[in-house]
């Protein structure tokens, strides 16, 4: 009954309008928290400086003071209740496993938001590790939805998430701990020129984050193994080193350390049957993985003169490792992972990707200007040996990615002004000789209704080059696609943005369409199911409307509602070729916070319903909703202290947080303790 009950009030907060990262406070006296408001600029849309009112895109800025208050430790926990955007997670806290990542999904498109880090990518083969990027170094994370192809290239189909990592740096040492053998340790040093900061997170085991059917084959389709099994995880480590350094004010440097590492172990609870030799019975382990990632991002940024150049430099090695139990018990084969007699599992790859992104700003008059400019980036893919595999068994593929951009703004007259860009992008030496090019282009046009609201409307291209990883992969569960061909779309979004007292109100209505949508496909003919990357044919129409409320005493209020219809098809396979539902039709988020004296606080949600599982052979099938919350509670005795609990999954709901037809569980209701002293 309790837990129905407060299921019912977190319930009823969410549809009262309430999403709380954002801070409010009042009075003048020491003891007072000081009042918040949103970041009034946005960088990311438009590559220059411009109010997120004449902004003519969905835009959100969630600022350090909102993310502070949330009591989020990273950047998916972050990002994990934006309205418009799909959480998934693969373990306790947003862990990965390998190269299965929990990817942001803005409006229904799987894995196709650039992220960027300082306005520079930083995604390995679309890939990225937010929940290992510390909350703790993030100034502010900037959110465009929609096409941002034309002005930043690949894999900006569906929207661009900008995080802009603190400068300079305070001096503090911060420890806490929690249930499930949680862990936070972190220690930051600076001043405004410099700042040196590292932090690591740490969970103990946690039970049946997952289950599933166990069905194992041979070649021959010769059963070997059927029942029923669960994965428990353990050893989970977010680690997070950060140096920043402002050289001069035209010259700043970034440098980035990220780890994240995880063993899942899987158990058979379940037996239906096994070969008679076998002798498997339930509660045996099945196999155990250790995965672990390691990502080195630096960054050189000059601004000055109307020039902006940045210069980066990525690196990540991802690796997995571990005994296959089940195997040598019955003879089945998995090619290319023997260590020995006994079976043993073992991958490595290493990504790396360097570049150089130039824009130059021109002014005509009071009503024209100019952006144009030019990146240049080289990425390279290696699939490592193994102990299974000789060196010259071991995969490498490179190739340079070239663009020139210009975007024209005309002010046509003090309501209205028009944006119009284009964007030439082509690869150039390609190992295989697979090189691709496109052409995009975009509209936008802003009508200013008063001073606190206007009107716009936005038709912007997109594509999306095909990564190596997709093309070339192979591995025991992989099979290559190199006829891959990339993707292309098309997004249409009428918007209307309001300021007025004490509310920030949004609302879009928003039409995409993607051609050659790249998608993983599974075909689970055998027990451990081989997947290869097709070109699939995607849509969706949707409208979302959102409300910031700035109370009184303390209080402040923020809701946000989505409604979509994402579907795609797969043209060609007869398995698949109708339009098929993914993902959640609504979504609904909210929160509240409370700022007074020297005690914070903020609840906050995400629902979303009308849900449907994915699977890639087989038709979408309904799905409980979700249900993600968070309260974090925060109290400052003095300058020096800082005491914070967070509470996550605090009706302890078992949801799923995948969307493909696998299932991963959240985790059952946690807490961590926090204490931060500055000195």
């Amino acid at each position: 009954m309790k837990k129905q009950l407060l299921q019912t009030a977190v319930i009823t907060a969410i549809l009262s309008g309430v999403n709380g990262i954002v801070s409010a406070g009042g009075g003048q006296d020491a003891d007072v928290m000081p009042v918040y408001t949103l970041d009034d600029v946005i960088v990311t849309a438009q590559r220059v400086e411009t109010k997120e009112l004449d902004t003519p895109a969905s835009t959100t800025v969630i600022t350090r003071e909102e993310i502070a208050q949330s009591g989020a430790k990273s950047a998916a926990d972050v990002l994990s209740k934006v309205n418009g955007l799909t959480y998934k997670t693969f373990g306790p806290g947003g862990a990965s496993m390998g190269t299965m990542t929990n990817e942001v999904n803005i409006r229904g498109v799987e894995g196709d938001a650039l992220i960027l880090v300082n306005g520079n990518p930083v995604a390995w083969r679309g890939k990225y590790n937010l929940d290992a990027m510390a909350a703790e170094n993030i100034e502010r994370i900037e959110i465009v939805k929609g096409s941002g192809s034309v002005l930043y290239g690949s894999e900006a189909m569906s929207g661009v998430v900008n995080i802009i990592t603190k400068k300079g740096g305070e001096n503090s040492v911060t420890v806490g701990a929690g249930n499930f053998g949680q862990r936070a340790y972190g220690v930051s040093v600076g001043n405004e020129r410099f700042g040196l900061s590292y932090h690591v997170k740490r969970w103990g085991e946690v039970g049946r984050i997952s289950a599933s059917d166990l069905k194992l084959t041979n070649d021959s389709g010769t059963k070997l193994l059927f029942g029923e099994n669960h994965t428990d995880v353990d050893k989970v480590k977010k680690e997070d080193l950060a140096l920043n350094y402002r050289i001069s004010p035209s010259w700043d440097m970034v440098y980035h350390y990220y780890n994240t590492e995880a063993r899942y172990k899987r158990f058979i609870d379940r037996v239906d049957y096994t070969l008679p030799t076998a002798r498997i019975k339930s509660g045996e382990p099945y196999n155990t993985r250790m995965y672990e990632t390691d990502q080195h991002t630096m960054q050189l940024h000059y601004k000055a003169h109307d020039w902006k150049v940045d210069l980066y430099f990525n690196t990540t090695e991802s690796k997995g490792d571990g005994p296959t139990y089940i195997s040598q018990r019955t003879g089945r084969r998995t090619t290319g992972t023997q260590k020995t007699s006994a079976n043993w599992y073992q991958s490595r790859e290493r990504n790396r990707s360097y570049g150089v992104d130039a824009q130059h700003d021109w002014k005509f008059g009071e009503k024209s200007s100019l952006i144009a400019g030019m990146s240049l980036a080289r990425e390279d893919y290696r699939k490592l040996a193994t102990i299974s595999t000789a060196e010259k068994d071991t995969l490498h593929y490179a190739r340079n990615n070239w663009g020139l951009f210009a975007q024209w703004t005309q002010k046509f007259d003090e309501r209205n002004t028009g944006v119009f860009g284009m964007r030439e992008t082509w690869t150039t030496g390609e190992s295989n000789g697979s090189n691709f090019s496109n052409f995009s282009m975009a509209g936008q046009f802003l009508h200013k209704l008063d001073k606190e609201s206007s009107l716009y409307l936005n038709i912007a291209q997109s594509f999306k080059m095909p990564t190596f990883s997709q093309m070339y992969n192979l591995n025991d569960r992989a099979t290559p696609n190199p006829g891959l061909k990339p993707q292309t779309g098309v997004n249409y979004e009428i918007g209307w943005k309001k300021d007025h007292g004490a509310h920030r109100l949004r609302a879009a209505l928003f039409h995409m369409r993607i051609k050659d949508n790249i998608t993983a496909s599974v075909d689970k003919k055998t027990g451990s199911a081989v997947y290869t990357y097709v070109n699939e044919d995607f849509r969706n129409t949707g409208v979302e409307l959102s409300d910031t409320i700035t109370g009184k005493h303390g209080f402040t209020y923020n809701w946000g509602l989505t409604w979509q219809n994402p579907v795609s098809r797969k043209s060609g396979d007869a398995s698949k070729s109708y339009w098929d539902r993914k993902f959640g039709k609504i979504q609904l988020t909210g929160g509240i916070s409370y700022a007074h004296g020297k005690w914070t606080s903020a609840l906050s949600a995400s629902y979303l319903a009308d849900r449907v599982q994915t699977p890639s052979k087989e038709h979408s099938y309904a799905c409980k909703p979700y249900l993600l919350t968070s309260w974090n509670t925060t109290y400052r005795p003095d300058e020096h202290s800082e005491l914070s609990l967070l509470i996550d999954n605090l009706l302890d709901r078992e949801d799923n947080l995948g969307h493909s037809g696998s299932v991963y569980w959240s985790t059952p209701v946690n807490y961590m303790l926090n204490y931060t002293y500055r000195f």
